[in-house]
């Protein structure tokens, strides 16, 4: 870190107080909030040669979508309705960010032992968790069931391995079945959840399939939910609607068998697609929400609990990787900004570029804008192969020397999530809260990977290990 780390860590320091203000008016259009950061990280020394990249999370931004997500469901189901909105950690396997989460009243989502543990840590509690996986072990169901967290099973043998543990030691978790509503996929064919044959849930419209999950329910009076995840990245809200609409008519027609609101919750998932585009927020949980109202009335009336389980939706737009220019080269007449951002934090946009476009935006090496006339340029990553790029011939003020690079739109699935390629490093991570007036409070969410840390994660303290064989 440069000579500014004393103040960086001042700042830092006081970020926390800073940041439990949940805000008075003060605070700028989002895009303003992103620039006056990426000004002050450089200024602060955060991002610099000894540190050329850095992930920076808007925390006004967080609590912003937070409260509008809440605020979403509110307007289309009667007052007292039990909505859980459970974040998926996936998207963000970050403590603090979950704890942020958490106290604007968002639960957890969590796919595997390591998720539940950040949940655990981040003080979610178990009433406010959510299990899904295709690939629970029994000491996952053991631990969940025994904590009262929600679980749902993804298949039969599952449900057989839950009937054998409540025989044994009764729960308090609720326990619902997932259901794959086969409505079809998105433009994305690896994200497409709901497709004929997708891993995930029973297959509801496989031969005998329906009615096994109707005798299935009518043969454990205990099982009282039903869940269904259609959403994610490339899927209109249109097919999103048909899933959830393909689960509520058979949580409808379960009920009506068992003579009774067995069926007492439905969790819909999430998977709100995000436009990458642009600034703008778009579809918006509101939106998606009213869909539902129009399209699934019933579900929303009051009848039933409501979880969901939005993840990227909630993120993407309040984070940004900043990585220093350390060259600017040419080859073919083509100008290349080679940066500290690329493979390592953007993995999906470096493999399949046509599915995963990012904004990159220009800054120079002030942490300032950019202006000049826009020049087709590649910006490249450091990982040693060819296509490490996370643009190609992108149209901006050509990138020099110890300028910047700000890839937008990356606060979910992105700088949290490393790849480690040619050992590189992880990114440290910032929260930051800007406000008009005020300088910049930052706040330390992951540290810099150090080389020590590298060298244990890659076997260091078993140097001799095979030499004894």
């Amino acid at each position: 870190m440069s000579d500014q780390g004393a103040e960086t860590t001042h700042v830092l320091a006081r970020a926390s107080e800073a940041g439990q203000d949940s805000g008075t008016g003060r605070e700028a259009d989002p895009a303003v909030r992103r620039d006056q950061a990426i000004r002050a990280a450089v200024e602060q020394g955060l991002v610099d040669p000894a540190a050329p990249i850095v992930g920076l999370l808007d925390v006004t931004g967080i609590r912003s979508a937070a409260s509008s997500l809440r605020a979403a469901f509110e307007a289309v189901t009667p007052p007292g309705t039990p909505v859980l909105h459970a974040f998926a950690v996936k998207a963000s396997p970050l403590v603090p960010v979950l704890r942020l989460l958490r106290d604007a009243g968002i639960g957890a989502e969590v796919a595997s032992p390591g998720e539940l543990a950040l949940a655990r840590a981040a003080g979610v509690p178990p009433t406010h968790t959510v299990l899904d996986s295709p690939a629970k072990t029994p000491a996952e169901l053991r631990e969940a069931l025994a904590l009262g967290i929600a679980v749902n099973a993804d298949n039969p043998q599952e449900l057989a391995r839950i009937d054998a543990m409540t025989r044994s030691a009764p729960t308090r978790s609720p326990v619902g079945l997932r259901v794959n509503p086969q409505i079809g996929g998105g433009s994305i064919g690896a994200l497409s959840t709901a497709t004929a044959t997708s891993k995930f849930g029973v297959a509801l419209r496989d031969e005998g399939a329906r009615e096994w999950i109707v005798q299935a329910y009518l043969d454990r009076p205990w099982l009282t939910r039903l869940h269904a995840h259609s959403g994610s990245q490339g899927m209109p809200l249109e097919l999103m609607v048909r899933g959830v609409s393909a689960t509520y008519e058979l949580a409808e027609e379960i009920n009506e068998r068992a003579g009774r609101q067995q069926i007492d919750t439905i969790d819909i998932g999430g998977g709100l697609p995000v436009n990458f585009g642009s600034d703008e927020e778009s579809p918006t949980h509101a939106q998606y929400a009213r869909r539902l109202k129009s399209r699934v009335p019933g579900l929303l009336d009051g009848r039933y609990g409501l979880v969901t389980e939005f993840g990227r939706s909630l993120l993407a737009k309040h984070g940004t990787i900043l990585a220093r220019v350390e060259y600017a080269k040419t080859a073919g007449t083509r100008p290349i900004a080679v940066t500290h951002a690329g493979v390592q934090v953007a993995a999906r946009t470096v493999y399949a570029p046509a599915s995963w476009p990012l904004r990159i935006a220009a800054f120079d090496a002030k942490g300032l804008p950019k202006s000049g006339p826009p020049v087709g340029q590649d910006i490249a990553g450091p990982a040693c192969f060819a296509g490490d790029l996370l643009a190609e011939n992108r149209p901006l003020p050509l990138l020099e020397q110890g300028d910047y690079a700000a890839v937008l739109d990356t606060g979910a699935y992105y700088f949290a999530h490393h790849y480690s390629y040619n050992s590189l490093a992880r990114p440290g991570i910032y929260g930051f809260v800007a406000r008009q007036g005020e300088q910049v409070a930052f706040a330390t969410v992951r540290e810099p990977q150090s080389l020590e840390e590298i060298v244990a994660e890659s076997g260091g303290a078993h140097r001799d290990a095979l030499r004894q064989l």
